[in-house]
């Protein structure tokens, strides 16, 4: 059976998921409906998650992955215990034909205790190389920062 993942952050970078997951193609791409882009984290450091919110989108990639595939993101995502998975439904816009199909895939939801935090510019960069190549606006990393910058702020403060 076909396995789906969903990329968000890092793994939009092409170089770096052939590196990780030498055994993935890129599907398509989609949206996340009703879900906010943010960047929460540990004291390594912050990195993006999604969380449900009404009116937001987030852009993604959907990947056609290998059981080594999801072993390697499992690691590299520190399942189970820093992210969880879940699986959604969603429209796909096939890379190569354009055509619309609808696809169960699984994505990586950061635990939703963890603190909220500003990314290291490495990774920002990183991400932003994805955003770039797919074409998805990079005004959504920045509202991403932004927003998780305020929230922390907030919760210092409280």
């Amino acid at each position: 059976m076909k396995r789906y993942y969903i990329a968000y952050g890092s793994n939009l970078n092409v170089q770096q998921m052939r590196w990780r997951c030498p055994g993935a193609r890129i599907i398509g791409t989609s949206e996340l409906q009703d879900y906010r882009l943010l960047f929460k984290g540990s004291k390594t450091g912050s990195y993006l998650t999604v969380e449900p919110e009404k009116g937001c989108t987030v852009p993604v990639v959907v990947w056609e992955v290998t059981d080594q595939d999801e072993l390697a993101l499992d690691r590299y995502e520190g399942y189970p215990s820093f992210y969880y998975k879940t699986e959604m439904t969603l429209d796909v816009k096939g890379i190569r034909t354009g055509k619309l199909r609808r696809r169960r895939a699984f994505v990586y939801i950061m635990r939703e205790e963890r603190p909220y935090g500003v990314p290291a510019n490495s990774y920002l960069s990183i991400c932003g190389q994805g955003y770039r190549f797919f074409g998805f606006p990079v005004d959504k990393l920045l509202e991403a920062c932004q927003y998780s910058r305020e929230r922390m702020k907030y919760h210092e403060g409280r």
